[in-house]
């Protein structure tokens, strides 16, 4: 025998019509039974739900249009709408138990707090079911609202329990556009992460490509307040003197390829954690966390006191290595740092002396030249000069600093500034230091 093609959700359904059948038959078994054919809904509305129920039938995908949606069918030609919402509304709890099943079971306690398998799952009331569903993020709030809905109809006016009252066709047809949105739909089914096993994976060693795109992926499908608590996991994981390096890697790992989509809550909670360990006096934690927010492009985040501290403690580390032995060879990664960071954001008005003084300090070098391995990260960072940041660099020439004493005294360094100079767009040149500007412009460069 041959094997019928697979429905699927774009299917056209016809459907039989069914009212030179059950019209005569409910005409007759009324009559039989001697009660008024009134105490069913009419032909006229049969027909009205048989006529709108496969524009219905086809949003609910192929796999669910099983026994239970036939059973519903039936029910409807025979203008039974009371035990049609309860094959619809069965369809619908079912599948949302599927959901759960798909999101983990062994996860769903991480997120409850509570024992959570099978047997709890299938013991579940309907009310709950719904209630955790919109916890894991498998419903949306307005899911949640009708679906709850949907509920209360089908205790009070569905022939599973005495009924209330009567429902029509058109409240029925709502009911089961309700569990077919809702779902029956086939939106995308966020998963959990296992907490332990993420923890215990982060911790073992260091990411392979495919290990790490594995971890990004489960986050990427998990909902969003799972998601925010795993970055303040991974925050923790980093900060902790106890992790080893590979651990702090693997954190930092995890978390770039969302720091652009972080939500609200999540920064929230960064920054609250990072204030914490200063709050409480911990410098090692504050420090961990300072790099981890400075590693993944946040130090905004943290506001300007923060960022003028770093912008400082970078300034001087460049400078203290400049001043050392071996000062052109050892520049290169402490330049490449502080440009990093004057890129990401911006440099408070507090820290802008010491950063330009810094800068123009290693980038005019010495007698003896410069860090060529480190000029493109000068370069950069002078072309980025604020307005105030070029009237603090131009003024250099005329104060008693080292870089304004090499200016002054060798000709090299004095080639070097002029060079400099020639970097700054004349637009960020405030007006009363635009005289100076121009005559710096035609000094010799080489």
């Amino acid at each position: 025998m041959a094997t019928l093609p697979a429905a699927t959700a774009a299917t056209t359904i016809a459907l039989p019509n069914p009212t030179a059948l059950t019209g005569q038959m409910l005409n007759d078994l009324t009559r039989a039974l001697g009660v008024s054919r009134t105490v069913l809904p009419s032909d006229q509305q049969i027909a009205h739900a048989w006529s709108n129920l496969p524009r219905l039938l086809e949003k609910i995908p192929a796999q669910h249009r099983n026994e239970t949606v036939v059973r519903m069918c039936v029910a409807v030609s025979a203008g039974l709408f009371d035990s049609a919402i309860n094959y619809a509304w069965n369809a619908a709890v079912v599948e949302l138990r599927e959901k759960v099943r798909r999101f983990g079971l062994t996860v769903v306690h991480h997120v409850t707090a509570k024992t959570f398998d099978e047997a709890t799952l299938v013991d579940l009331k309907d009310a709950d079911l719904l209630s955790l569903c919109l916890k894991l993020n498998l419903v949306s709030e307005d899911g949640y609202f009708f679906l709850d809905q949907c509920r209360d109809t089908r205790n009070n006016f569905s022939a599973a329990h005495p009924s209330m009252g009567s429902l029509d066709e058109d409240e029925f047809l709502v009911f089961l556009s309700r569990c077919s949105r809702h779902a029956l739909s086939m939106e995308d089914n966020p998963r959990g992460v296992d907490i332990h096993a993420f923890v215990a994976a982060i911790k073992a060693s260091r990411f392979a490509p495919e290990q790490l795109h594995t971890w990004v992926q489960r986050l990427e499908q998990t909902f969003e307040a799972q998601r925010d608590a795993l970055f303040g996991t991974l925050h923790g994981i980093y900060c902790d003197p106890s992790s080893g390096e590979e651990a702090r890697v693997n954190a930092l790992d995890v978390c770039g390829p969302f720091r652009e989509t972080l939500s609200p809550h999540s920064k929230s909670e960064l920054v609250d954690r990072h204030q914490g360990y200063r709050a409480s006096g911990d410098d090692v934690k504050s420090k961990a966390s300072s790099q981890f927010f400075e590693k993944l492009g946040l130090l905004s985040l943290l506001g300007e006191s923060e960022i003028h501290l770093v912008i400082t403690t970078a300034s001087g580390n460049l400078l203290s290595v400049h001043n050392a032995m071996n000062n052109f060879y050892n520049e290169p990664p402490f330049a490449q740092r502080l440009e990093y960071l004057a890129s990401q954001n911006r440099v408070p008005a507090t820290a802008q002396q010491v950063f330009v003084e810094s800068v123009i300090t290693c980038a005019i070098g010495n007698p003896y030249g410069v860090s060529h391995a480190a000029m493109p990260s000068y370069e950069k960072m002078v072309k980025s000069f604020s307005p105030n940041e070029v009237a603090i660099m131009l003024n250099l020439t005329d104060s008693p600093t080292v870089a304004g004493k090499n200016i002054q005294t060798y000709g090299r360094c004095r080639k070097m500034f002029a060079y400099l100079v020639t970097l700054i767009a004349a637009t960020s040149v405030p007006t009363n230091w635009k005289a100076r500007y121009d005559w710096w412009l035609t000094q010799p460069k080489n």
